[in-house]
């Protein structure tokens, strides 16, 4: 089905060229929906064509019109207002659309296209590292990930969703010292742990820069040097440098014990995804690759493309294109965050052959990935050119930035359990419990609690910073997830109600020239972008496009819902009319929450 916008351009350009004898381009024909106060359903801005030089714009607009209604069935009138064409369609068009979704089903044609035609899109999110719990940035990085493969397999992609785990490095050996020197020999199974391992592993880590710094201040007070100079002589810092140099050496005592404590955390993280109910089709480790990457960059070295320097590191030198030399290799073999990537990225593409891979990293890698796509360019790499990075902004809270070191960090389990927990006491207050069972309350609790969580943190514009509330998130009303599902379920209320009535499907030949007005029209045009804008979220890497425009369906509803009473017994064919727009804006709700990974309940 193609958007009115594109009809109306295609249309605009046609008449045009035909007329003035010009090539109007499509992109420069501006289709906007008409405002409020004017008559009219979409509105053309000739202003727009002022480049070609037609004439005046209101008699462009006028000849326009007139060209628009002789050519378009659909066009019933027009005004001009100054520059502006606004134009009003039958309501044939409308019912039309009505008619033909009115049993649209969320795994139909309508909410989903064929255009992806299989190809295959390799999304890599998540990409935790094993020296901290998953926190409330993972999770939008988790709900961005989920999302964009449920967007691109709505269009056909074989959509690939795979997690990195950054399993070895300093960052890992800093919670192994630790726990070595500060922690006993404790087990996830002690206590207050109760069988979390990711919860012992951070709290080793934020140790371990406890440590440090009560180590940098004795040196700098007995021996009066600097900071600078006291961080790179500092135990600590010696130990884990060392630790990192037996680990690539495979010393058979720290690889057991990097083993039993990467264990504890893959644990812990598989439990979250079920959860959340975010599925990985293949898990990469760093601690298989980093040997592939650094294959590579000897290998580079001796083609010329990397070079090595005074001191023994292997880089390759990034000035002329304004960046920097980038080390490959450190001058005592080891390896950097970058050299995996290099072996991830061949091996990615050696078991896929994805055309385009999206690696969902928040904003403070911009640089890394820049550098990564230019090195596997000059490396010749032929899938480097649909290599993408979707940067995304951090998640803060009203008490500011979370820092992982400094233990400020809001765990993703104890977040879950929250806005589970809130969700339950909100359903209890309002009383909507009754004939529900203890479980059944207890699993519509985690629909809205998640449902909240993952909707207040999928509305935001990926490219954008933003707070969370985790208060407001759960709210019946407004901007949630909530009042969404809220409004789905009354839809399902609606489709039962009239089941039971044994009410009739809408037919073309039926007579409902009293309904497509104010809020009827207002709720099917809104129901007609779903397509469009969903086209637009996926080629944009953009999920907020979905979840703002479920709202902005659910809003639309629960006017017409207010407005206008949807099962009448007396007038069938206005009966058939609502019901059929109640019904697709339910398949709408619902598909758009599942493209958000957002459960939706029957009764609320």
């Amino acid at each position: 089905m193609l958007p009115i916008v594109t009809i109306l351009q295609e249309a605009t350009a046609t008449a045009l060229n035909k007329h003035f004898n010009q090539t109007i381009l499509l992109s420069e024909v501006l289709v906007q929906e008409t405002r409020k106060e004017f008559e009219g359903d979409y509105t053309i801005v000739i202003f727009s064509l002022n480049k070609y030089k037609l004439g005046n714009p209101a008699a462009i607009a006028e000849l326009l019109g007139s060209l628009l209604l002789a050519s378009c069935d659909f066009i019933v009138k027009y005004s001009v207002v100054q520059g502006f064409l606004n134009l009003s369609f039958h309501n044939n068009f409308w019912k039309k659309f009505i008619i033909e979704h009115q049993d649209a089903d969320i795994n139909g044609d309508f909410f989903n296209s064929k255009e992806g035609n299989n190809k295959k899109i390799l999304v890599e999110f998540c990409s935790p590292n094993t020296n901290k719990p998953l926190h409330l940035g993972h999770l939008r990085n988790l709900m961005l990930g989920d999302s964009i493969i449920r967007m691109y397999r709505a269009a056909g992609y074989e959509a690939i969703p795979c997690c990195l785990y950054n399993d070895r490095g300093i960052a890992i050996c800093k919670s192994m010292y630790a726990w070595t020197k500060r922690f006993n020999g404790i087990t996830p199974e002690a206590s207050p742990y109760n069988g979390k391992g990711d919860k012992l592993i951070g709290d080793c880590y934020v140790a371990f820069s406890r440590m440090l710094e009560e180590e940098i201040m004795e040196l700098m007070n007995n021996q009066g040097i600097s900071k600078e100079e006291a961080e790179k002589i500092a135990p600590s810092n010696l130990a884990i440098n060392e630790m990192l140099v037996k680990w690539e050496n495979n010393d058979p005592e720290i690889r057991a014990l990097w083993a039993t404590m990467n264990g504890w955390v893959y644990e812990a993280n598989q439990k979250i995804y079920e959860k959340l109910n975010i599925p990985f089709d293949k898990y990469y480790y760093e601690s298989d690759l980093y040997e592939s990457g650094r294959d590579i960059a000897y290998e580079a070295l001796t083609k010329g493309i990397f070079t090595r320097r005074e001191d023994g590191a292997i880089g390759i030198d990034l000035t002329p294109e304004k960046l920097d030399f980038k080390v490959l290799v450190r001058s005592n073999g080891t390896t950097v965050y970058m050299t995996q990537d290099l072996g991830t990225a061949d091996k990615k593409y050696e078991d896929f052959g994805a055309e385009k891979s999206v690696y969902v990293v928040g904003n403070e890698q911009e640089y890394h990935f820049k550098v990564l796509f230019l090195i596997l360019k000059k490396l010749g790499r032929t899938y480097s050119d649909g290599l993408f990075h979707l940067s995304y902004g951090m998640v803060n809270l009203p008490t500011g930035k979370m820092k992982s070191r400094e233990g400020t960090t809001v765990e993703a389990e104890d977040l879950i359990d929250e806005v589970t927990t809130t969700a339950y006491e909100n359903t209890i207050e309002l009383g909507k419990v009754e004939g529900m069972s203890e479980e059944d309350v207890q699993r519509l609790s985690k629909t809205l609690g998640l449902g909240a969580l993952k909707y207040f943190l999928l509305k935001v514009d990926p490219t954008k910073n933003m707070l969370f509330d985790p208060k407001e998130s759960v709210d019946l009303h407004g901007h949630t997830g909530p009042f969404i599902q809220y409004s789905y379920t009354r839809t399902a209320s609606v489709k039962r109600e009239a089941t039971s009535r044994n009410s009739q499907p809408l037919k073309m030949e039926d007579k409902i020239e009293e309904v497509i007005a104010d809020s009827e029209k207002a709720l099917v045009k809104t129901l007609y972008k779903y397509p469009a804008l969903l086209h637009e979220a996926i080629y944009s890497y953009n999920p907020s496009i979905i979840a703002n425009y479920a709202y902005e369906v659910a809003r639309d509803y629960n006017r017409f819902y207010h407005d206008c009473k949807i099962l009448i017994a007396d007038k069938p064919f206005l009966s058939a009319a609502r019901l059929a727009i109640s019904n697709i804006t339910g398949q709408t709700l619902k598909k758009c929450l599942d493209l958000l990974g957002i459960e939706v309940p029957e009764r609320m």
